[in-house]
């Protein structure tokens, strides 16, 4: 069974086991200073710790205790030191690894500037919520490729929806779950990432906001990059509060990996999404890039 398979089973009504794992992900997020005991979690959820174990794993890739190591901020540390501010030698060596597998198979291009300008005016945007590992997955859709990626919690779709359509507010929104459920597939199963195939995206922004979201592209899964990092690869070096904001801006969260990009010294700073769920997509991504 794929990994979206899997997911439309586990994303049920209140109590499913989504709703077990979301409350997992935000207790260790939250408390992993204290790092709280698979027992500990386990009785929490009323569960026995090997039936947590396994579910926890067959959601996350990853035991709970790897994804409280992933969360802490050791590992965010540890993600910029890896990085290095270019990354130029850790492309040459991540090419053929897993690491690049995720960046390797999106391939983007930009609106025009009057395209931006028009707000959206003459677009068509399809989309529909589906289930994903960080939530209930917001997917948006043009002709020409996926143009939004955006997460909630049940309840919370209209607030989603609301938010991403005044990005661009002129377009007109149709929903349409038949035409963005093949993206949601592939977008969150590791399996289907492949060069040969790649995932069509679109970017609607302004050139400096473009020219961000490219060069989060650039860096591999498993890694981090601070802001400042960031504004240094587009030669912009001292605009790293520009770049922030142009990284909370990112309307492809994941796909465009702005949860990649840390404060100093790796600091989990703010997160459009949350921070609990920049925390979850770094610790999913340590279990994909290490096989579990």
């Amino acid at each position: 069974m794929t990994l979206s398979a899997r997911l439309a089973d586990d994303i049920t009504p209140a109590g499913s086991d989504y709703e077990i794992i979301r409350a997992i992900v935000e207790r260790i997020s939250l408390d992993y200073r204290d790092q709280p005991a698979l027992d500990t979690l386990a009785r929490d959820a009323g569960m026995h710790p090997a039936t947590l174990q396994r579910l926890f794993s067959r959601w996350a890739g990853l035991t709970p205790k790897a994804f409280l190591q992933a969360v802490t901020l050791d590992h965010a540390r540890k993600l910029l030191a890896d990085g290095a501010p270019i990354l130029d030698a850790s492309y040459e060596v991540g090419l053929s690894g897993p690491g690049r597998l995720h960046d390797l198979f999106v391939t983007h291009e930009a609106m025009s500037p009057g395209d931006f300008k028009a707000r959206g005016g003459g677009l068509t945007i399809r989309y529909g919520f589906h289930p994903s590992p960080f939530g209930i997955a917001l997917v948006m859709v043009t002709d020409r490729g996926l143009c939004g990626l955006a997460f909630n919690d049940a309840g919370g779709e209209a607030e989603a929806l609301a938010d991403m359509s005044a990005r661009w507010p002129n377009a007109r929104y149709v929903e349409d779950s038949a035409a963005t459920a093949p993206y949601a597939a592939r977008v969150f199963d590791p399996l289907r990432w492949q060069a040969g195939e790649p995932l069509r995206v679109v970017m609607i922004g302004t050139d400096f906001q473009v020219r961000v979201w490219n060069a989060l592209l650039e860096i591999p899964m498993g890694r981090a990059e601070t802001y400042s990092s960031i504004a240094a690869r587009i030669g912009k070096p001292t605009a790293s509060r520009a770049v922030g904001a142009a990284v909370g801006a990112n309307p492809m969260s994941f796909v465009v990996p702005c949860h990649r990009a840390l404060g100093k010294s790796g600091a989990f700073t703010g997160y459009h999404w949350g921070i609990t769920r920049k925390r979850a997509m770094l610790g999913w991504e340590a279990g994909q890039v290490s096989g579990g």
